[in-house]
């Protein structure tokens, strides 16, 4: 037995899109032609795909299916590139999962020149570091950055550097909050800035050290690199910055390193497919030569 390519495609279309109409419309076809195709392809597969709701969701075998056509198409896409190649003005498209911080800080100054070079446009999937992993794993990416070593089947993770952090403050906010020391009762009062609730960094170095989980202390989400901070410069609260974010204030002492101790080190590796189009060496390349150089930034103090 084999796939239906048409049925395939209008099943991707709508899991991707979450709407039949979306689907029909990105690909030039009633509504009703798409779901005459999701409906062949489920009694072919003899399993529902689709839950009709609004939005719509893919089940748990719709969800397999849907990992398993977007990887096939990034390593379709991969095999046109390195067969036919491209024409001067046009662009490799290559899908990318990295962590915010990396985003935020070193990545984009590491690959800019081989982007402009070899005409490559990214387009980038922010996850955890620990988790950016499994997009590459359910094919919703050519490569990745994560803190996992280990390399899945078929792939190869490769050590990129180490991404340093500190839990800091600003003077003011040390004053206010810790004029009398840090320990753990002034921590249970004192404001956090957390990245999100995937983000366990924090709270695992202060359980580590303080023995105090997160519903101990008050805390801000704050889901963006840069807005975080943002927020630990303007005094809302303390948190773990990495050292490319934060050289300058505390070597000005407009930022303070508050737990030396909490020092956390968090190592990256690029992992890919074994398989590489020509723009994906590339950018690999990039990564193995330059990364760590941007990764190791010098903090003094």
């Amino acid at each position: 037995m084999s796939l239906n390519s048409k049925y395939c495609d209008a099943f991707l279309a709508v899991a991707e899109s979450q709407s039949f109409d979306a689907a029909a419309k990105i690909l030039n076809v009633t509504a009703s032609a798409v779901t005459l195709r999701v409906q062949s392809l489920e009694k072919a597969l003899g399993q529902v795909l689709i839950l009709r709701e609004r939005p719509c969701k893919v089940t748990r075998a719709g969800q397999t299916l849907m990992e398993h056509l977007q990887q096939q198409r990034l390593r379709e896409q991969q095999l046109l590139q390195q067969f036919y190649g491209l024409d001067a003005d046009e662009f490799n498209v290559l899908h990318i999962a990295t962590n915010a911080d990396s985003l935020a800080t070193w990545l984009l100054p590491t690959l800019s020149g081989v982007l402009l070079k070899e005409n490559i446009s990214l387009r980038f999937q922010v996850a955890d570091q620990s988790q950016t992993h499994m997009l590459l794993e359910t094919g919703k990416v050519n490569a990745c950055i994560s803190s996992q070593a280990q390399a899945m089947k078929g792939c190869q993770a490769l050590l990129i550097g180490t991404m340093n952090y500190r839990m800091v403050a600003t003077p003011a906010f040390i004053q206010r909050w810790f004029s009398q020391g840090i320990h753990r009762e002034s921590l249970r009062k004192a404001p956090a800035i957390i990245y999100n609730g995937q983000d366990q960094l924090h709270s695992d170095v202060l359980l580590k050290y303080f023995g105090l989980t997160q519903q101990s202390y008050p805390f801000h989400y704050i889901p963006s690199s840069t807005a975080f901070a943002e927020a630990v410069f303007a005094g809302l609260g303390y948190g773990l910055v990495p050292d490319y974010q934060i050289a300058d204030r505390i070597q000005q002492n407009r930022l303070v390193e508050i737990l030396p101790e909490c020092r956390t080190d968090v190592k990256l590796y690029w992992h890919h497919w074994k398989q590489q189009s020509p723009a994906l060496k590339q950018l690999t390349q990039v990564i193995l030569e330059q990364a760590e150089q941007h990764l190791n930034y010098p903090v003094s103090g």
